[in-house]
């Protein structure tokens, strides 16, 4: 049957920056669709409460900025006989400032934790998918890595980023059986866009702004994201599947 192409028993799922929001969502979509889940975090207190939630999930705890702590994190968990399957590439940050006044610092923390975490733990995690001939990567994105906004433009630019290393590591690695692909996600009800969700003037332009006319649940994106980590995505490399209530196609 075709619904058996979706089928991720037996699959391992390691989702970065998972103990809330869409991260925490993916972890859970995968997680019914038969996936073993692995949850990342930086804060072990909010990373235990996460995986208390999912039955059975492991926790892998480091810095996805941090290059060396990466690979000694993912390469002790893959000697103790547990294989990434699956890598999700969600850990990430927002900073709102006028670009003429935005904080040097701010900017740097966005660059490690938005696009260099996803170079530090696909590299990390690739490696072990290539010995093995297969792998899945889904690295997250934004609507804003087709668009922009006033006060987000280093967000935007480390946003646009993320789907252009999605298709460099679809070009360097699709020929040793991995799947390299990003998730765009619209506007979302999550904690990082808590202060845009309880504007109401935003979220009365969002809503008219969006085909959709509303805020997505995060919910929303399971679908996609169970999608491109199964079988049913096998020919699919390279490509960055937005969930954005059709506002990328609407002016």
């Amino acid at each position: 049957m075709a619904l058996n192409l979706f089928d991720l028993r037996g699959k391992r799922a390691l989702i970065t920056g998972s103990s809330q929001g869409i991260g925490f969502a993916l972890a859970e979509g995968l997680k019914a669709a038969g996936a073993d889940i692995v949850l990342n975090g930086r804060d072990a207190a909010k990373l235990k409460d996460a995986a208390a939630r999912i039955e059975g999930a492991d926790q892998l705890a480091f810095d996805a900025t941090d290059h060396d702590a990466v690979r000694a994190a993912v390469d002790a968990y893959e000697a103790a006989g547990k294989a990434i399957d699956i890598l999700v590439n969600n850990a990430g940050m927002q900073h709102r400032a006028p670009l003429e006044d935005f904080p040097a610092d701010a900017f740097e923390r966005l660059l490690q934790t938005n696009i260099a975490s996803v170079f530090h733990v696909g590299q990390a995690v690739a490696r072990h998918m290539i010995a093995r001939g297969r792998g899945k990567i889904i690295n997250i994105a934004s609507v804003q890595t087709a668009l922009a906004r006033p006060s987000i433009a280093p967000y935007t630019a480390t946003k646009g980023a993320v789907g252009n290393l999605t298709k460099g590591m679809a070009t360097d690695w699709a020929k040793h059986g991995l799947n390299c692909n990003a998730i765009a996600p619209g506007y979302f009800d999550t904690p990082l866009n808590a202060a845009l969700v309880a504007d109401p003037t935003f979220s009365a332009w969002l809503e008219k702004r969006t085909p959709a006319g509303r805020w997505g649940k995060v919910e929303e994106l399971q679908g996609a994201c169970i999608f491109l980590a199964s079988d049913a995505s096998s020919f699919v490399n390279g490509h960055i599947l937005y969930v954005d209530g059709g506002i990328t196609a609407s002016l």
